[in-house]
């Protein structure tokens, strides 16, 4: 729970400004257990009613450990760059009035405006999440907004801690620029990918670079947590901009823009497309039983399926209710089905409507499936994000639903859905 001192530090201003919102990918609206306070699927970013933004001014070059904790224990935000034992560049951060600051990480420390945990594929959490050793930084990232408008977004690699210092020690990536200020990277490093043409259905896939402590943007290294840095890109910027992906190592951000998302469905419009498609009566080819799509709170739970549950062959989009025969596996009951409509051989499984509007590039019926694991949404949606690489480990890449994290077949990442209507 909050602090009074921390409701009001994160409270919105009475002007209701939004910067934007934060939207961790592999949810459907929620987080499987219910989003509790700082701990959610998605963040939004308000102007504060005090900026709370800092930005450098004074540099100290130390030659012992302890000048260097006399510096960075005075109270002011500082970024510390051991280069050795005796040699550590302390740049010292002092209030800056234009802008306002949120911070990103797994710790549930008071500096963090949203905690975010690992994200395991299925849309799940369970005994699994607590075993793992989390790969994302305690204190991540961080993004900071201009107060004026356009009410510009900038990220940077690295939270302050409680004592508002950010060290980055001698085994981390650092170095010293050609203007002379220090900069550096995050143990597993913080990426972002901007797609071409922001977030509609006309976007392409951008690159995924890596962003520094300072926000300049690097090549990505040879490994994510590799000491050498990739190269600068100097035509480049941290500017977020709608549609922009940040990955932290365990867990993917979509940043939407205020004025994105008013361009976005709205729950109450994708509930009407729900009841639009069940309203149509769509029915089972074999049992000539009437389907229905589950309510978006049973959808986003992911709870037990329901009797009139529609059910699909990924292999040919035909969409039946559920029936147990066509099997063609003995071990994995519904991987090897053959449809009884078209004979086609492959995965039988529940449909699932998308319930999270931001990963949504048109206000498009839900008509096409994720494949392998059934999540339903727009067309341009579904080839949107089948064709997004998502950064996976340390150095691998691949598309995956926004709804639930799973990896998309690489032969066959959505289907397009086949109802049959009533016959009478």
């Amino acid at each position: 729970m909050f602090s009074l001192s921390q409701e009001e530090h994160c409270a919105p201003s009475i002007d209701l400004v939004k910067y934007g919102e934060l939207v961790v990918l592999g949810y459907n609206g929620s987080l499987p257990n219910g989003d509790r306070g700082r701990r959610k699927s998605r963040f939004a970013l308000y102007k504060r009613i005090k900026p709370n933004g800092v930005s450098p001014s004074t540099v100290h070059v130390l030659n012992t450990p302890q000048a260097s904790k006399a510096v960075s224990s005075k109270g002011q935000h500082s970024i510390s760059y051991t280069l050795s034992r005796n040699h550590t560049v302390v740049v010292e951060y002092s209030h800056d009035k234009d802008t306002d600051m949120f911070q990103i990480g797994r710790s549930t420390e008071s500096p963090i405006d949203f905690v975010v945990t690992d994200t395991i594929a299925g849309g799940q959490e369970g005994e699994e999440t607590l075993i793992t050793q989390s790969t994302i930084s305690r204190f991540a990232c961080r993004i900071v907004c201009e107060r004026t408008p356009p009410y510009t977004a900038r990220i940077y690699a690295a939270g302050f801690d409680t004592s508002k210092n950010i060290f980055l020690g001698e085994k981390a990536a650092k170095w010293k620029n050609p203007d002379g200020h220090m900069d550096g990277l995050t143990t597993n490093g913080v990426l972002v990918m901007h797609p071409k043409g922001g977030f509609t259905e006309e976007s392409k896939p951008g690159v995924w670079r890596e962003i520094s402590v300072c926000g300049d943007v690097y090549t990505l290294r040879e490994t994510r947590s590799a000491q050498t840095p990739g190269k600068l890109v100097e035509n480049e910027s941290n500017i977020l901009q709608d549609g922009s992906l940040v990955d932290l190592c365990g867990a993917t951000l979509l940043w939407r823009t205020a004025e994105g998302l008013f361009h976005t469905p709205t729950q109450k419009h994708l509930e009407a497309l729900r009841q639009e498609i069940n309203a149509a009566r769509p029915q089972c080819p074999v049992g000539l039983n009437t389907l229905a799509f589950p309510s978006m709170h049973r959808s986003r739970a992911l709870s037990s399926l329901e009797e009139k549950q529609p059910w699909v062959y990924l292999a040919c989009g035909h969409v039946h209710g559920y029936h147990n025969w066509g099997h063609r596996s003995e071990q994995e009951a519904n991987t090897e089905r053959e449809c009884p409509m078209c004979r086609v051989v492959g995965p039988y499984v529940p449909l699932w409507l998308g319930c999270e509007p931001a990963f949504y590039v048109d206000t498009g019926a839900p008509t096409y499936a994720f494949v392998p694991c059934g999540h339903v949404c727009s067309e341009k949606s579904v080839k949107y994000w089948s064709e997004i690489p998502l950064p996976h480990g340390t150095h691998a890449f691949h598309a995956a639903c926004p709804f639930c994290a799973t990896q998309l077949s690489p032969t066959q990442g959505y289907s397009k859905l086949i109802f049959q209507g009533p016959v009478d």
